[in-house]
């Protein structure tokens, strides 16, 4: 049996160290990155080291979290990856001579980090375990990871060209789950499976994230780590500060770290030997919990479908009333009276019931469409249908949007992936696009299932009415139509077309398809000229304008606006018996001109069947972007 091993088994728990990184990096400023202290201030990192030897630790990490080669790379110090962890364990070993304290060393393997463009991860994480294990480390601490299959690929790697026993210790929310949304015991119950020789939690949010995250890990038989961080770090200015936690606080996070099952007890980011010492004294002294810092809370049970109250337009798709909608643009200023002016006019005509909201369409900002949406459904009492696009927004942001929004009253969403920045006022830009148009009707589908896109369940799950836009005149059609089923996989109750100009090409489509799985609404574009004519056809994605219509607005010199009204009406017309309803695009500056092409309100027929639903993508872009 190892040292480690043997130590790990018997005796009061193990006093591990602190955060390494902040205090190597204040005392050797002007570093790439922490690591490169392992080879321009030696001395720095052995002065770390002994400090925390001196607090009470008993086991000691090398100053290598972050020397894998992804990670260096980004500093130019990839050559210097090998050196750099042989350095480390020598700089350690060096700590405990000068200490004439036998502590235990472990190998700190951290994750490749965020945004790393690796081929074979494995492989990286196999090259710094070897330099570590070859210099003499006692155990490895893969640590401060985010991901469980990320970690998995990590212990993988150094089982496979090293037996030293593994701690593996994953970074935990307050409600004891990764950022990915694996539960703490879940988590645990497959480090189990892997043989590790203890696992737990680390970084994260603080002590009492820790320790909620070693309550759930108790029923795996494995011994438990905890190595949290001081606390919640905040900037200021250019520095990352942490709270000032009492001594007294760290030594009752050990006591109950203790009394949860934690053999390993230690900090991270934050933490330093003032807290080092407070938990030796409370495990040494065997000292009981004086204050509690965490209580199990009850289970929750589990997360509930969401009861939607039924939107006004998913009803009239249900009784299959013809639906009619006006697309609308949000304002450029920071007033929304001309906006619900506009919007009273059009309420007014009692031929509008709903409005479609874009959201920075040819990416020129606006006013968030939520936000005019929500202004519109209270002030004037059009149920809307705003659009929303990942370009702008992370997942979180994403997430964030939508919950006011419904908080505000929304239900409807049409969801779109958007012109990219570029296109627009923002030359050289880059949209965000964490997910598509596809992977936000998954982060809508999860929000109306009680849980965020990560997994995480929500206070209460939305009930959100979403659709999607679809482009029957698309260049490669096979790939439209795939991406269209994945929409409605992804759970999409309905479908907005990019304006048509031919009937044909919706019809091919739904034969191809075999049949619409969901209401769909034509796309008709309100065209008054004949250059606007050829710009849609030459200039936009995805819109088809068949040369016959070019022709009729060539033909027609000053009555082309004339010609754009009857080929709308024309299209209605036609598509009554074929689609669920329409969308208006109305001429540019004269969004009331849609009044005219819009039919009287028609009374319900039979409900329309629920069909099989499956997922997709289109490129919309007249006011609406690439959806």
């Amino acid at each position: 049996m190892s040292r480690f091993l043997a130590r790990l088994s018997s005796g009061p728990p193990i006093v591990a160290d602190g955060g390494m990184g902040a205090l190597v990096a204040s005392a050797a400023p002007r570093l790439r990155v922490p690591e490169e202290a392992n080879l321009v201030a030696p001395e720095v990192v052995v002065s770390v080291h002994v400090g925390y030897i001196r607090a009470g630790a008993e086991l000691i990490e090398t100053n290598t979290f972050g020397a894998n080669r992804a990670k260096l790379a980004a500093r130019y110090l990839d050559d210097d990856t090998a050196r750099i962890n042989s350095e480390g364990v020598k700089l350690a070993r060096e700590a405990r001579e000068v200490s004439g304290a036998d502590v235990l060393i472990a190998g700190a393997i951290g994750p490749l980090g965020e945004g790393a463009i690796v081929v074979d991860r494995g492989a990286v994480y196999a090259e710094q375990a070897e330099a570590l294990q070859a210099r003499g480390v006692d155990l490895f601490m893969v640590e401060t990871f985010y991901e469980l299959e990320e970690l998995e690929t990590a212990i993988a790697a150094v089982r496979s060209v090293s037996s030293l026993p593994v701690v593996a210790l994953l970074s935990f929310d307050a409600d004891g789950e990764t950022a990915g949304g694996v539960g703490a015991a879940e988590a645990a119950a497959r480090m189990a499976e892997l043989g590790v020789a203890a696992c737990g939690a680390n970084h994260g949010s603080g002590p009492q994230a820790a320790l909620t995250a070693l309550a759930a890990m108790g029923d795996s038989g494995l011994p438990l780590a905890a190595l949290p961080n001081l606390g919640l770090a905040s900037r200021w200015g250019n520095r990352i500060v942490y709270p000032h936690a009492d001594v007294e606080y760290f030594g009752d996070f050990a006591a109950q770290a203790r009394d949860l099952g934690a053999r390993i007890v230690g900090g991270c980011c934050g933490t330093t030997p003032v807290q080092i010492a407070a938990i030796r004294e409370a495990l040494r002294e065997e000292r009981p919990v004086a204050q509690p810092i965490f209580t199990p809370e009850p289970s929750r049970g589990p997360r509930g479908l969401s009861h939607p109250e039924e939107s006004r337009f998913a009803e009239a798709l249900r009784e299959r009333r013809f639906a009619a909608t006006v697309e609308i643009n949000p304002p450029k200023g920071g007033s929304v009276e001309g906006l619900l002016e506009l919007c009273r006019a059009l309420r007014d005509s009692g031929k509008v019931e709903f409005l479609d909201v874009t959201d920075n369409y040819t990416a020129r900002a606006r006013m968030n469409p939520m936000m005019a949406a929500a202004a519109i459904e209270q002030q004037v009492g059009i149920e809307t249908i705003p659009h929303l696009t990942p370009r702008d927004s992370s997942v979180m942001g994403l997430e964030s949007i939508l919950l006011g929004a419904h908080a505000a009253g929304l239900r409807n969403v049409l969801a779109i992936t958007g012109d990219p920045p570029d296109v627009g006022d923002y030359p050289g830009a880059r949209g965000v696009y964490e997910v598509d148009s596809i992977g936000l009707c998954r982060l809508l589908q999860r929000m109306n299932e009680g849980e965020s896109f990560a997994g995480k369940a929500l206070d209460a799950p939305t009930s959100f009415f979403y659709g999607v836009a679809v482009n029957p005149t698309a260049d490669d059609l096979d790939e439209e139509l795939r991406r269209f089923e994945r929409k409605v996989e992804a759970g999409a109750r309905f479908a907005i077309t990019q304006s048509l100009f031919d009937l044909a090409f919706l019809d091919e489509f739904e034969r191809r398809l075999g049949g619409w799985p969901v209401p769909v609404l034509l796309g008709v574009f309100y065209v008054t000229s004949y250059p606007l004519a050829l710009r849609l056809h030459n200039e936009v994605p995805g819109i088809v304008v068949p040369e016959p219509v070019r022709e009729r607005f060539r033909a027609a010199g000053a009555d082309a606006a004339q010609v754009g009204f009857e080929v709308a009406r024309e299209l209605i017309a036609e598509a009554r018996s074929r689609v669920a309803g329409i969308e208006v695009i109305a001429p540019f500056k004269a969004p009331l001109a849609a009044l005219d092409l819009l039919p009287e309100p028609q009374p319900a027929q039979e409900p329309v069947p629920t069909a099989p639903r499956t997922e997709s993508s289109a490129r919309r872009t007249s006011g609406r972007g690439t959806p």
